[in-house]
């Protein structure tokens, strides 16, 4: 008589001859799906494709979704499609989507419109970063496209040059075979990229330290013992007393997510790859390192300075040299306190100068400044809005920016500080200041997430190239504190890369314009350019204005040179200019008024797909009248604001109210509709 496991493969056998049976699906039997982006043609990744039954895909890496279920195949499925950052055009019933014939080996092209200024690139860290291009057979970038050393997710990513190779470090880190995961600082290696690394747009192949299960290590468990997840910041590189090179790091063990058990610094043992505790900080310290590190020299010394950019942080700095970043009494805050003093929410210690200047400065042993605690100060009466440092404000509507986290860096482009910080919870944004500290006065929203988080933004300057024009920067996404339960398959907890060309024009911020005295004593102005090659920051008497600077020239703005001809040099413009590379060309600045007039009128063909709209605009003494040649169309309302136009629209017929954003931007009205149901 059979056994058991014979009658059961036999069964097996005589099922898949007679009647049908699933297996397993080969390249041929994917109709593969290709989203990119319509500026760049490049995949974009994280766009989800929904059927009407609810079925989500995300696209890969490589913008690839590889489509197989059975009883949909061979059959028209229209597909819902959103990403963050990215539209895709709406159809006269609101729906944003496309019909696809899902024919198997077949393929299909899909272009949707970034509204994002940052180009997400690729997902870093997780598994199957090239799920999709790997089932239909597409060629992917990286060494471990699917899984590397069994991570699917990782918190807080940070990078920094060591030895001749990137060193990467993680916070929490989940793994495939139990819900826990690594909570001691797991780390990887990469390559440079002109040494054998991959170019910083295509992706990075991470070498893990992993241990004898081949699941990453815990680089600092063997050096700080106890309980909590024990987390690390601040990278930095030092010299030792013997000349070299160091790899070292704050630690916390934490009880919770905001309190330490214990706070201090380790230091890399390049032959265990791991930390070793350095020094343990007593956590009464006024002054202690946090945020993110960067490099500046100043007057001859070499600092590492820490943008820790939460309301009531702000930045610190020490000198680079390793006796100095053990000691926290050698720690300086930039800080508008009383030397010496900590802040006091009811009596707080300004510093002024006889004259009754605002004295901000470096100062050791200090409470620092953050907007927040600036904020406060401003509230009662303590200083004056025109006297505050960290003055964020959307460059669009004015409004303060509240930041959470980011960092700092060097940018030789536009020969500035490029700051890219947090807002809310999935909100980033692009600054720029004339020193490491700023001021801070207007940014850009670069990245935006709808309900979901996109925290730690962090720069990774080694990466920036032609010349600083692309800059690039990861975060971590995550459904964490935004109130979303719904959490991104693959994606979701894991560090996404994006791209800035700060060629961009909505890049061009307007900067400081400096009043000062000048080697004759004669009042004048300068911006930042300027000042930093005569060195005069310390004749600086205050910053009356800002302006666009002279090598970032946009179309409308008002060139403003410098009169030198009196005893004070006065400001003067001219709408016609000869020779506009004369050395008396100071900035650029808007102009009183704009001829909306000449930029809207006229008949605008709109398209979205095979959807066409013809729109007339008349604008006299600014105002607007809009019509449109479907006649169940009405405009409700209109706003027209910095070059952007707000339409409030009902569709009489259907019933369905639409809002329509779009931006005027060399001829051309680009923008997205949103449907908003009655």
């Amino acid at each position: 008589m059979k056994n058991v496991k014979q009658i059961v493969i036999a069964f097996a056998l005589l099922f898949s001859a007679n009647g049908p049976m699933v297996y397993a699906q080969e390249q041929g039997d994917y109709f593969k799906i290709v989203v990119i982006d319509k500026e760049t043609g490049r995949g974009v990744p994280l766009v989800e494709l929904k059927t009407t039954n609810s079925i989500r895909y995300y696209t890969d890496n490589n913008g690839i979704i590889a489509f197989y279920e059975p009883g949909l195949m061979e059959q028209e499925v229209f597909f819902h499609i959103k990403s963050h950052g990215y539209v895709y055009h709406v159809d006269w019933l609101g729906y944003s989507g496309t019909k696809l014939k899902v024919t198997k080996g077949d393929s299909a092209l899909i272009e949707i419109e970034r509204t994002n200024i940052a180009e997400r690139l690729y997902r870093i860290t997780g598994q199957g970063l090239f799920h999709h291009s790997i089932n239909v057979g597409q060629p992917v970038s990286i060494q471990n496209p699917v899984l590397n050393s069994k991570v699917t997710g990782q918190d807080a990513g940070m990078a920094i040059p060591y030895r001749g190779k990137l060193y990467w470090f993680w916070g929490d880190t989940d793994r495939l075979s139990y819900p826990l995961g690594n909570f001691a600082a797991p780390g990887a290696t990469s390559e440079w990229p002109d040494k054998g690394g991959l170019y910083p747009a295509v992706g990075i192949n991470l070498n893990y330290f992993v241990n004898e299960s081949g699941f990453c290590k815990k680089t600092l468990a063997p050096g700080v013992s106890g309980p909590g997840p024990k987390w690390i910041s601040c990278l930095m590189t030092i010299k030792d007393e013997k000349g070299i090179e160091r790899l070292v790091v704050q630690y916390r063990r934490m009880k919770d997510l905001a309190e330490p058990f214990e706070r201090g610094l380790a230091i890399f043992n390049d032959k265990t790859e791991s930390f070793e505790k350095l020094v343990q900080f007593d956590l009464g310290a006024t002054l202690l390192p946090g945020g993110h590190t960067f490099r500046v020299s100043e007057g001859g010394e070499e600092y590492y300075y820490f943008a820790h950019l939460y309301p009531n942080s702000s930045f610190m700095r020490v000198k680079a040299k390793l006796e100095q970043i053990k000691e926290p009494e050698s720690y300086e805050a930039f800080t508008c306190l009383a030397p010496g003093s900590k802040y006091n929410t009811s009596s707080p210690m300004i510093d002024r100068d006889p004259d009754g200047n605002l004295i901000y400065a470096w100062k050791v042993n200090t409470s620092p400044i953050g907007p927040g605690r600036e904020q406060e100060l401003i509230s009662a009466g303590l200083i004056k809005p025109e006297e505050s440092w960290f003055n964020l404000q959307d460059i669009n509507s004015g409004a303060l920016i509240e930041t959470f986290s980011g960092s700092v860096q060097w940018n030789d482009f536009i020969k500035r500080w490029v700051m890219i910080v947090q807002q809310n919870i999935g909100e980033v944004w692009y600054a720029e200041g004339d020193t490491p500290v700023g001021p801070w006065i207007y940014a850009r929203k670069v990245v935006t997430h709808q309900n979901y988080t996109f925290y730690l933004p962090t720069q990774h300057p080694y990466f920036n190239h032609d010349g600083g024009r692309f800059i690039y920067f990861e975060g971590t996404y995550t459904n964490s504190f935004s109130g979303n339960p719904d959490k991104t398959p693959r994606y979701n907890y894991n560090q996404i890369m994006y791209r800035l060309d700060l060629k961009d024009p909505r890049l061009y911020l307007p900067a400081p314009v400096y009043s000062l005295l000048n080697r004759e004593g004669n009042h004048t102005y300068m911006m930042r350019d300027d000042i930093d090659s005569l060195n005069l920051w310390g004749n600086i008497n205050g910053i009356p204005f800002c302006a666009v600077p002279k090598n970032r020239k946009l179309n409308k703005l008002v060139p403003v040179f410098l009169d030198k001809t009196g005893a004070n040099p006065r400001l003067q413009t001219e709408l016609k200019v000869t020779n506009e590379k004369s050395d008396n060309l100071l900035f650029y600045g808007f102009p009183s008024f704009i001829n909306n007039e000449e930029l809207i009128s006229g008949t605008w063909e709109c398209k979205a797909d095979d959807f066409t709209l013809q729109m007339d605009i008349m604008m006299t003494e600014n105002k607007i009248n809009i019509t449109f040649n479907e006649e169940s169309l009405l405009v409700e309302k209109v706003n027209f604001i910095n070059d952007t136009i707000v339409l409030n629209i009902k569709d009489t017929f259907e019933e369905i109210d639409y809002i329509i954003t779009a931006s005027i931007l060399e001829g051309k009205m680009n923008g997205s509709v949103l449907d908003v149901r009655t």
